[in-house]
């Protein structure tokens, strides 16, 4: 899929620390990966297909020949005013079975892995682009720091917003710290969805995370 690169954004932020202040420090964002123009389309393809493929597929309902009951015929032919009945087990029947009802079924979607990409990149340079990302020094934890975490959100004025943060790879002290946190979700920033990253209002990426990202994901 070719983009014009001449439509990129370029977008500077400061690396904060995780109370909140500058480091003094300025990064420039990639612009193949956060000064994508906006492509509604293809988030939403990438939305779908993760919410279709988090089905489990296992609703069902019985048939006629699968509910109990039948046998011999409820009512004899001619002489009760009603309709001829030769099933308690027929659809029309109260307790009988579903017509047309939902069975077990596969509801995997696939989409191209060039597509996936793109999606995830449109979806961090939306976020950019609005000013809902903040950089931070790396997290240092030698013992879960639910406090310190809290503090942070404070500082970054999320607190009570939904928001992701953005690790480079898996830091259990990190997720032990933020897990006791409502409307908080943390993730190895290179497996970071299209999903994840648009349903979170505030994204806050460490330094080596975005080193990652840009590595990882920016440049096919």
């Amino acid at each position: 899929m070719t983009l014009d690169k001449e439509n990129f954004v370029k977008i500077s932020l400061p690396i904060k620390r995780l109370d909140g202040t500058s480091t003094g420090e300025i990064v420039e964002l990639d612009p193949n990966l956060f000064g994508l123009p906006r492509n509604d389309h293809v988030m939403y393809l990438a939305v779908k297909v993760e919410l279709s493929n988090r089905r489990q597929g296992t609703h069902a309902t019985k048939t006629r020949d699968e509910v109990s009951g039948g046998g011999r015929k409820p009512k004899k032919q001619k002489g009760s005013g009603g309709a001829r009945a030769g099933s308690n087990r027929s659809p029309i029947w109260v307790g009988g079975g579903t017509m047309h009802g939902p069975q077990p079924h596969d509801h995997l979607l696939k989409l191209p892995i060039k597509v996936k990409r793109l999606a995830r990149r449109t979806a961090l340079s939306l976020k950019a682009q609005k000013g809902f990302i903040d950089i931070i020094e790396d997290f240092k934890f030698d013992v879960p720091r639910t406090k310190t975490i809290a503090e942070t959100l404070k500082a970054f004025k999320t607190e009570g917003q939904s928001a992701l943060i953005l690790l480079n790879g898996n830091q259990p002290l990190v997720v032990k710290s933020c897990r006791n946190i409502p409307r908080l979700a943390v993730k190895d920033g290179i497996g970071a969805s299209t999903y994840d990253i648009l349903r979170a209002r505030r994204l806050i990426i460490s330094r080596s995370a975005l080193k990652g990202l840009s590595e990882g994901l920016a440049h096919e």
